[in-house]
């Protein structure tokens, strides 16, 4: 994985130390290894791995939540939709985190379409029935499952705050880092479409504020692809847009077993 949720400071993975079981594979999903020996093993048992190809539908909004993955590669998009089926996208979740989450607030029907974007991904799914039985055995499993839920919630919001106030250039500044933060390698695989799921705009729009990056020497522009050139660049061109979220991953879970009173 590209430097996890870098916002000038040391990786998420780079601060997690709780040992783990053997079946959970090392620099696997970061939020199942911030957990707890115990709490982890309440999950172990139900975990079975699966993969996805680029465009698979994890889930589609109003399926019945009956799993819920924990990624170790990819990017899961997280879609809304319109009525006339145009759709967008108003969140990322790679290995940092879990989908289904819904069914830890007590909706068992998933609001969005979930896709997997980027490249192909690899997961650990455990039985909807499974997870509830173990986040009602084990209340630290439980706060740190919904910390994660709220530190999406939190890149959402600037999702919509990023739409509404910042230009073009800064929104898909922002969105390339998401993206690098998930991905393996600094090439990502981002076509137009790509990002109009992600700006809602029209594709000369696009065309421009990617020249506009390249001119800044923050990207390098491919047919389907960007390279990040400097990280860097685009965290300064990306401004407030970035960061926060990535912030409270670091101080609720990724170093959560010291602040458990979440302060």
């Amino acid at each position: 994985m590209s430097p996890a949720f870098m916002s000038n400071v040391t990786p998420i993975s780079a601060s997690i130390s709780h040992a783990q079981p053997d079946t959970v594979a090392a620099g696997g999903n970061l939020l199942l290894a911030s957990l707890s020996t115990a709490d982890l093993a309440l999950l172990v048992p139900h975990l079975t791995p699966v993969s996805f190809a680029v465009g698979d539908f994890i889930t589609r909004a109003g399926d019945p939540i009956d799993s819920l993955c924990f990624f170790e590669q990819g990017i899961a998009g997280i879609l809304d939709s319109l009525e006339d089926d145009r759709r967008y996208a108003v969140g990322l979740i790679g290995a940092e985190g879990f989908i289904g989450w819904p069914l830890l607030l007590g909706d068992g029907r998933s609001p969005y379409d979930v896709t997997m974007r980027a490249e192909h991904g690899r997961a650990l799914r455990i039985p909807a029935d499974a997870m509830l039985s173990a986040i009602a055995a084990s209340p630290t499993l439980h706060r740190t499952l919904l910390r994660f839920v709220h530190v999406f919630m939190l890149q959402m919001s600037r999702t919509i705050v990023s739409s509404l106030a910042h230009p073009i250039e800064r929104r898909m500044a922002r969105w390339i880092l998401l993206y690098h933060d998930r991905v393996q390698s600094d090439e990502i695989c981002m076509t137009h479409e790509e990002f109009r799921l992600m700006l809602g705009v029209r594709r000369s729009s696009i065309t421009d504020a990617l020249h506009l990056l390249e001119e800044e020497q923050a990207i390098r522009g491919l047919r389907a692809k960007v390279v990040v050139r400097s990280r860097d660049k685009l965290l300064q061109l990306a401004g407030d847009t970035y960061g926060h979220p990535e912030q409270e991953y670091r101080r609720l879970i990724a170093d959560g077993h010291a602040v458990d009173n979440g302060r």
